[in-house]
């Protein structure tokens, strides 16, 4: 996760850099539940609305949670599916603050409503994040389900008046890029705490969407609509969080853009940004799914690392002897291309990896949506993307009005 706001408070008002302190423990993104209500487009889980057999019991997940806080684990956010359809969710939330737990609740809004608001607000989540993918033509498309958006927005305006700090979360491709202007006016409007851009990653639903990924000028117009909207909420003294995910080349657009705009702030930031290293996936982010299984992160469903049933999360997270964990834990890691040669590898760490993974069979590969030009970043002549430049071309080709 690339946090905007912090790093626009540093061009705004620079701090010392000081030494780097690394997290106790990973986050740890949590799916408790494969069932939902929505069958959305880009579902990395592909959820539907059916049981699931097989899932972590209570009692199971109970235990798994004391493993995580004994390992040093500060941040649980609690997903799907649709979390709310799992019936201990309360009970669990409950149990993970009372242990500490900075603990997040990360839903499509449809199911907080009068009947529960009360009962979300007492369990005392630290943040709600409720997805939007545009506005509710848009939205509902994506979803597949017509009122999804007027069922979403009322749960944004339930956990605010009850005083929840709440989000709106976002996937941008090329079919609902427009609406993003939209959306950032609403957050505005509707006194949203957050808005959190995520880049279409490829997996689940999604990847069969991939070619839909919103091209390269449009990831950079949204950029430069989310930076330009950021910079103006920190000068008005307006406290909003803007954060980007999946797209670790996000931090390296910040320092063009400062450059083109405070160019004496940019060593100060980059010296920041390198601080903050990039991508984190298996490293200080981590993903338990339905069954217990252990992933990288949120987006790596298909590499199975190990399963809490069998061996406690600790151990698992600790052990480099499966290969993609110990290049996710290398120091650099041994990416290749244009992620290899690039000037800013230390900015963003190499970026997505499940992406290279998707395309090319090889996750060291570079990373087919980094949207900064080779002159931005460095690299020239055989460093140039030639084994991506069918898909560089269809991505940017297949964009729809």
């Amino acid at each position: 996760m690339f946090r905007i706001s912090q790093y626009m408070r540093e061009i705004a008002q620079p701090t010392a850099l000081g030494t780097k302190r690394n997290p106790s423990g990973p986050v740890v993104i949590w799916n408790l539940i494969r069932r939902c209500n929505l069958s959305c487009e880009h579902c990395y889980s592909i959820s539907s609305d059916k049981d699931f057999a097989g899932e972590l019991s209570t009692a199971e997940a109970c235990s798994v949670m004391d493993d995580l806080r004994a390992f040093g684990v500060p941040v649980l956010i609690l997903s799907g599916g649709e979390p709310l359809l799992r019936p201990d969710i309360f009970e669990l939330a409950q149990r993970a603050k009372r242990m500490g737990f900075y603990v997040g609740l990360s839903t499509n809004g449809t199911l907080i409503d009068p009947s529960n608001i009360a009962r979300i607000a007492a369990t005392g989540f630290d943040y709600v994040g409720i997805s939007l993918d545009g506005i509710q033509q848009t939205h509902d498309k994506f979803r597949r389900k017509e009122g999804a958006f007027e069922a979403s927005l009322a749960g944004v305006r339930l956990c605010r008046d009850a005083g929840i700090k709440v989000g709106l979360r976002f996937t941008l491709t090329q079919d609902n890029a427009r609406d993003l202007p939209a959306l950032l006016q609403l957050a505005e409007d509707e006194g949203v705490h957050k808005f959190y851009l995520s880049h279409l990653n490829y997996a689940g639903r999604g990847n069969t969407h991939r070619g839909q990924d919103a091209f390269f000028e449009t990831t950079r117009k949204a950029m430069d609509l989310l930076f330009d909207t950021c910079w103006n909420d920190l000068q008005r003294g307006v406290e909003k969080e803007f954060v980007t995910g999946n797209n670790d080349a996000d931090a390296v657009y910040l320092l063009h853009w400062v450059r083109a705009r405070m160019p004496e702030r940019e060593a100060h930031l980059r010296a920041k940004l390198v601080q903050w290293g990039g991508n984190s996936s298996g490293v200080n982010v981590a993903n338990i799914d339905n069954l217990g299984r252990v992933h990288p992160d949120t987006m790596w469903w298909q590499h199975n690392l190990g399963n809490v049933r069998e061996r406690k999360f600790s151990e698992i997270w600790s052990d480099i002897s499966d290969p993609l964990m110990a290049g996710l834990k290398a120091t650099p890691r041994p990416v290749q291309g244009r992620c290899k040669a690039c000037s800013y590898f230390d900015v963003c760490g190499g970026n997505t990896r499940v992406r290279a993974l998707q395309l090319t069979g090889d996750p060291w590969q570079e990373d087919p949506a980094c949207y900064l030009l080779d002159e931005e970043i460095g690299v020239s002549g055989a460093a140039q993307r030639v084994a991506l430049k069918p898909y560089r071309q269809f991505a940017i080709s297949e964009h729809q009005s």
